[in-house]
């Protein structure tokens, strides 16, 4: 893999995590968010990462292996494949004065853990940290190896 593939990787995990970021801050924005258009409480979402490239993990090898085939092995990277709803069922709380209340007095609350989210939330931000600081190493590499080849 060349130095412009490593910019290439670090890339799509800096948007796929930036996606991350924005679906847990969504999450965490609608933690009592007891009515939507659909009908019910929020339901917290997930992002589902998958690799750029569908080519299987032995062809890859095979590819990063043979000379030649160097500059397809860089089309590496990761995307946000898909943000899916999680499952799990509201919670019910006790608060017979809230509008959405049923007639026993409970309202269907977001199944959402603030620190959980919080959890989530710095890890993609120390993801995206780490994938910026792997693009300003790269890009010293290659400036210095610029700066060789004037010489």
């Amino acid at each position: 893999m060349n130095l412009f593939g490593v910019m290439q990787v670090s890339g799509s995990a800096m948007l796929a995590e930036r996606q991350r970021a924005e679906v847990v801050t969504s999450n965490l924005a609608n933690a009592e968010t007891t009515r939507t258009p659909e009908g019910g409480p929020y339901q917290r979402q997930h992002v589902v990462f998958a690799p750029a490239s569908q080519a299987s993990f032995a062809s890859q090898l095979a590819a990063f292996g043979a000379a030649s085939s160097m500059h397809d092995a860089r089309s590496q990277g990761v995307k946000v494949q898909a943000i899916v709803a999680d499952n799990a069922p509201p919670v019910r709380k006790y608060d017979p004065s809230h509008p959405d209340a049923d007639a026993q007095g409970f309202v269907n609350m977001p199944a959402i853990n603030p620190v959980e989210e919080m959890a989530d939330l710095m890890g993609a931000a120390r993801a995206y940290e780490l994938n910026a600081s792997a693009v300003q190493a790269t890009r010293g590499m290659i400036q210095n190896s610029l700066d060789l080849l004037k010489s």
